[in-house]
C-alpha cells in the first residue's frame, strides 16, 4: 500500500524554525538583551536608587494601576460591544463596527489632543463636568480615559470571531431547560468566551502600559501625580541619563513579563475549563 507524503506550501520545519529563531532574536531578544547590558555598568546601589526614587515609584503606580483598570473596563464593555455588533442587526452597525478600529488608525498624538479638547474645562464634555467638581483632563482620570480609548479595539476584535462561532441554539436550549439569563450567561456563554476575553484583556493591558502619545497631552505630566513611566524614561533620555532610563525600563519589562505570564496561565486554565 502506497502512501503519499503531504507537502506543505511553507518550507520544512528545520528551515521555518531557524527563520523564526533568527527573526525573534533580531526583533525581540537582541534589543531586550541590550537593555540588560546597559544596566550592567551600574552598581546595585545605583540601580536601586534609580528605580526606587519616589518620583519613579509614583509613575509605576500610575502606569500599572491605570493600565490594569483600563484593561478591566475594556474587558467588560468590550464584551458588550462585540456581542451587540455580532448578534444584533441594526441600522448603522457597519459604521459603528468601523469606529471600533479608529484607535488603531488614529495617531496617538491626535487622540491625545482630541481627548484633551473634549474633557478640558471648556471642552464639549468637560464644561458639563466642571460645575459638579469633576475634572478629567490633567488628572489621573484623564490617563485612565486615554488608556481605555486605545485599548478597546483589542478586546472587541479578539472576541468577535469567537462570538460568531457561538451557536445561539445553545442559549435557547439553556432557557428551555429552565435556566435564567444569569445562569445561561455564567454556564453557557462565558466559558467558551473566557480564553478570548483573557487574551483581549492581556493585549489591552500591554498596549496601555506602553502608551505614550495620547497620555502626555491629557495627563498634564505633573510629577508625583500624573506622570507616567514612559514619559519619565523619555525625560531621562533627554537629560542623557541613559543608564537611569534603562534601569526604569528594565523594571517595567520584568513586571510586565510577570503579569503577562500570570495572565497566560489564567488563559490556559480558562481553556481547560471551557
Amino acid at each position: 500500500m502506497s502512501s503519499s507524503r503531504h507537502r506543505s506550501v511553507l518550507p520544512g520545519f528545520g528551515l521555518s524554525l531557524g527563520f523564526t529563531l533568527v527573526y525573534l532574536s533580531l526583533i525581540v531578544l537582541v534589543p531586550l538583551a541590550a537593555a540588560f547590558i546597559e544596566i550592567a555598568g551600574l552598581t546595585w546601589a545605583e540601580f536601586t536608587a534609580a528605580v526606587s526614587d519616589p518620583r519613579v515609584v509614583a509613575s509605576y503606580k500610575l502606569s500599572f494601576g491605570a493600565s490594569l483598570a483600563a484593561a478591566a473596563v475594556n474587558a467588560v464593555f468590550g464584551l458588550v460591544v462585540a456581542w451587540v455588533l455580532v448578534r444584533y442587526p441594526f441600522p448603522g452597525r457597519r459604521v459603528i463596527d468601523a469606529l471600533v478600529d479608529l484607535p488603531f488608525a488614529l495617531p496617538t498624538a491626535v487622540a491625545g489632543i482630541a481627548l484633551t479638547a473634549i474633557y478640558s474645562k471648556n471642552g464639549w464634555v468637560g464644561q458639563w463636568l466642571e460645575p459638579h467638581g469633576m475634572q478629567v483632563a490633567f488628572t489621573r482620570v484623564g490617563v485612565f480615559v486615554a488608556l481605555t480609548f486605545i485599548g478597546l479595539p483589542f478586546v472587541v476584535r479578539t472576541l468577535q470571531p469567537v462570538i460568531e462561532e457561538l451557536e445561539p441554539e445553545l442559549e435557547e436550549a439553556s432557557a428551555t431547560l429552565g435556566a435564567n439569563r444569569l445562569q445561561t450567561l455564567a454556564r453557557v456563554v462565558l466559558p467558551p468566551l473566557l480564553p478570548a476575553l483573557t487574551t483581549g484583556f492581556a493585549m489591552a493591558f500591554a498596549r496601555a502600559l506602553g502608551e505614550y502619545g495620547s497620555v502626555v497631552f491629557i495627563s498634564g505630566n505633573m510629577p508625583m501625580k500624573t506622570e507616567i513611566t514612559p514619559l519619565l524614561i523619555i525625560t531621562k533620555l533627554e537629560q542623557y541619563d541613559y543608564a537611569g532610563a534603562t534601569a526604569i525600563a528594565v523594571v517595567m519589562l520584568i513586571v510586565s513579563f510577570v503579569l503577562l505570564l500570570l495572565i497566560n496561565l489564567l488563559q490556559r486554565r480558562a481553556r481547560r475549563i471551557a
